[in-house]
């Protein structure tokens, strides 16, 4: 995939998402590559992610945000992230719900506020490369547009390379069936999701053994994850390719990294 083992040695990208299992669903195959080349992957986590949904039952005493931190420690591993950073946040829940003007929510919290904290971050790393998601909040939830706002501000702090994960909709409504969680998470939110493909700016395709990565990350996340969801006929074409607006004329090290023909070829 990539000649040189570690090409990306001492090179540091800081990806900021709103909730646990956003990191596996929208950037795990990039930030698995980005760690196999060397690279420090430092995880910005917004929300605990404690209004999700509960697949599976909780234990006695436990609650969902500690079911989700634990998950998102677990997945965060698998992709290779070498620091992991919980800013805290309440989860928003979803758009026009009583949960959005919350006092600790994410989506009422001052976005300068929050990115001058994510600004000390890449200071503190070093880190030359910030993902955040896109204008859209990739399909509108409240917490993802916050997550929009907050990195749109810290990559303006700091003059960062920035890139904004969204998704291609034209390839999802192409050549994907509607079983996968992008789907349905936007009609949960009854907004549209991602961008045209021509607005993509950068495509990622993962290779089969990354692609089983990212699966197994997405899985470590039961608590919001239903089997189905995994096991569709159509997850590779779902899943296997990430893709990414980039922000003004700069480009940062996710244009460095190798993309396979075709997702799923050889590593």
């Amino acid at each position: 995939m990539l000649s040189n083992p570690s090409p990306l040695r001492g090179r540091t990208v800081l990806v900021l998402h709103a909730h646990p299992d956003d990191e596996a669903i929208f950037t795990g195959v990039t930030m698995r590559r980005l760690a196999d080349a060397g690279a420090r992957v430092v995880l910005v986590t917004a929300t605990l992610g404690e209004l999700g949904e509960v697949h599976v039952p909780l234990s006695p005493g436990e609650t969902m945000a500690q079911r989700r931190v634990a998950e998102l420690e677990n997945a965060a591993s698998l992709l290779g992230v070498q620091r992991l950073v919980l800013l805290g946040a309440r989860d928003s829940g979803l758009p026009g719900a009583a949960d959005n003007v919350h006092p600790d929510a994410l989506a009422a919290a001052d976005p300068e506020r929050v990115a001058r904290r994510v600004a000390a971050l890449i200071d503190e790393e070093s880190a030359e490369t910030l993902v955040h998601d896109d204008g859209r909040g990739i399909y509108g939830h409240p917490d993802h547009l916050a997550a929009h706002r907050i990195g749109a501000a810290a990559a303006r702090l700091t003059g960062v390379a920035a890139y904004q994960s969204t998704v291609d909709r034209d390839h999802l409504h192409d050549r994907v069936t509607r079983s996968h969680l992008i789907h349905a998470a936007a009609e949960a939110t009854g907004l549209p999701f991602g961008v045209p493909s021509s607005d993509v700016a950068l495509r990622i395709g993962a290779t089969a053994g990354e692609l089983a990565v990212k699966r197994a990350a997405i899985a470590v996340h039961a608590s919001q994850v239903s089997a189905e969801s995994l096991g569709h006929a159509g997850f590779d074409e779902a899943y296997g390719y990430e893709w990414y607006l980039r922000t003004g004329d700069g480009r940062g090290v996710l244009d460095e990294l190798a993309a396979p023909a075709a997702v799923g070829a050889p590593a």
